[in-house]
């Protein structure tokens, strides 16, 4: 599934090509997404005008000038992309938003439709959207009152309460692992059980893998790429995702995997020992 990384580029790909661009109109094809789309949608979308594209957390926000708010999450194998009107639509290409002035298109296309489109009339029905959710920060500038607080009250293991997105937003399974290998924490214990420099340690890495992988464009497993259409480069820079079986390049040992919130975890066992390290 995309994480922040992948949802980031996407957006930084966008933004020029639909700088001050209008929706001429809306086409539905193929099979339905997570959620069905309503018509009346299709209305309050046709003839405005984009304001701004940003990001919360792994969901993608198309802001009109009049307020309506276009909610993209692309789920497991979802592509956002521009494409010009005279090139051939992809297989399991889902909905089509036609764009003026010019002869351009954004695509949305989810091979495995678990992707989901959603339009909200105003950015308060936007936000109330995500209060439900009782979304957590994102990950970038944690306050570290916040963060102390938040694994201390929590007997949940690490590589759970990371991917609860309650606690933090745009972390999964990928940036989960890469995250725990570079701060030397084995993804099984217990988030009440870092001491503060561990739990420090643990936010600033979080930070600079995602970081990182933004840089290069995040990472491309299997179908992902970014709104221009190209793929990612971070998945060549793995230490720990993916990895199982060959040597830690830290120190030499296999890489293990275990099953944890469903989950497979990453880890290797002399680099991130089960037991606190007594620094």
């Amino acid at each position: 599934m995309p994480e922040l990384p992948e949802v980031e580029t996407v957006v930084r790909d966008l933004k020029p090509l639909l700088a001050q661009k209008k929706i001429g109109s809306v086409k539905i094809l193929g099979k339905k997404l997570r959620r069905p789309w309503n018509p009346l949608w299709t209305k309050s979308l046709e003839k405005q005008t984009l304001n701004k594209i940003h990001r919360r957390g792994k969901w993608i926000i198309l802001s009109m000038k009049s307020g309506v708010q276009l909610l993209i999450h692309l789920g497991m194998t979802g592509q956002l992309c521009v494409f010009d009107q005279q090139e051939a639509l992809k297989s399991h290409t889902n909905l089509v938003f036609k764009l003026s002035p010019g002869n351009a298109e954004l695509r949305f296309r989810d091979v495995r439709r678990f992707g989901s489109a959603d339009v909200f009339d105003t950015e308060k029905e936007l936000q109330d959207f995500f209060a439900k959710r009782k979304l957590g920060p994102e990950p970038f500038n944690l306050s570290q009152e916040y963060w102390l607080s938040s694994l201390a009250k929590s007997s949940r293991n690490l590589k759970a309460f990371l991917l609860d997105q309650q606690n933090i937003v745009g972390v999964g399974n990928i940036y989960a692992d890469e995250s725990l290998h570079k701060s030397r924490l084995h993804p099984s214990r217990l988030a009440c059980s870092l001491k503060p420099y561990e739990a420090i340690l643990l936010s600033n890495s979080i930070e600079e893998i995602l970081n990182a992988a933004i840089k290069n464009r995040g990472s491309t497993i299997r179908n992902y790429v970014g709104g221009a259409g190209l793929m990612g480069g971070y998945q060549d820079e793995f230490k720990a995702y993916g990895r199982t079986g060959l040597p830690c390049m830290n120190c030499g040992n296999s890489i293990q995997k275990i099953v944890l919130a469903g989950r497979s975890s990453h880890f290797c066992p002399n680099c991130q020992p089960k037991k606190p390290s007594k620094r």
